[in-house]
């Protein structure tokens, strides 16, 4: 399977932003990308307040502009897209799901998965986040299957906790996502410790498409899109700005990675 991490620099507003998308998922298609994955708030970074104006239904019934565009993205370049977070309406209208969202290529909802750690932080920098203010959480860990090949769903934050994935792997994940805004601050040190660490001890692949740059309210994404193989290393990744990332999934190499080191089967906890 052909997959691809796009990077993005995502703004306000809606429209401009789901245009890029759009944009990128043809550029993705063009390159025989089978899997086309986007980066956490690829259609909206602003205002946490404004989360609750653009927050969706995941409704393919009456499917809102954002799901609209995801849909329309996949149908035209017959590709599966995964979303990789956007505002999904909650029982809690003032705190919407933060949801990742495969659709196939026939346009219709393979998956959804809501962030389960949301993340509240103040960084030594200054920044202060509070996605909990914000957003609800999620409680599940989700998977599926993409093109014959077990996917399993996580979202940026989510990385920092290893038994999130476990839980995927046990469920027959041989590919993570890791949709993220990873902040510049904690990007620099810990990105790529915590991508390769994830995929070494769990011997999967890892798609992390990225937000880059500066976006409103000052924050500022560390990018880096990238895709670590089952032995950690990392074999594609977006340079500066807006970019893709493009690299195959070759189950086989993956199983001679587990079966010469089979730390998976002596697991005793």
């Amino acid at each position: 399977m052909r997959v691809g991490v796009v990077q993005l620099n995502s703004q306000d507003n809606v429209a401009s932003n789901l245009a890029r998308v759009k944009h990128c998922v043809g550029q993705a298609a063009a390159a025989g990308v089978e899997l086309v994955t986007l980066p956490e708030n690829f259609a909206f970074m602003g205002e946490e307040s404004g989360k609750r104006e653009v927050a969706e239904a995941i409704d393919l019934a009456s499917p809102g502009p954002i799901l609209g565009a995801l849909i329309a993205s996949a149908t035209a370049h017959r590709v599966w897209v995964l979303g990789g977070g956007m505002p999904e309406k909650s029982s809690d209208p003032a705190r919407p799901f933060n949801t990742s969202v495969l659709i196939d290529s026939r346009g219709a909802v393979a998956a959804t998965y809501r962030k389960i750690h949301l993340f509240d932080v103040t960084l030594p920098d200054g920044t202060s986040i509070c996605e909990s203010a914000s957003s609800s959480g999620g409680a599940a860990a989700v998977t599926a299957d993409v093109l014959g090949v077990r996917v399993g769903l996580s979202i940026c934050y989510d990385v920092r906790f290893p038994e999130l994935y476990r839980r995927l792997v046990d469920q027959g994940a041989r590919v993570v996502t890791v949709p993220a805004a990873f902040t510049l601050t904690t990007g620099k040190d810990h990105w790529h410790v915590l991508l390769r660490a994830r995929a070494v001890e769990n011997q999967v692949y890892v798609l992390a498409p990225a937000q880059h740059g500066k976006h409103p309210r000052g924050r500022q994404t560390y990018g880096k899109a990238l895709i670590v193989d089952p032995w950690g290393e990392v074999i594609a990744q977006c340079s500066e700005g807006e970019g893709l990332a493009v690299a195959q999934v070759d189950v086989g190499y993956q199983d001679r990675v587990r079966a010469a080191l089979p730390s998976l089967l002596h697991r005793k906890l």
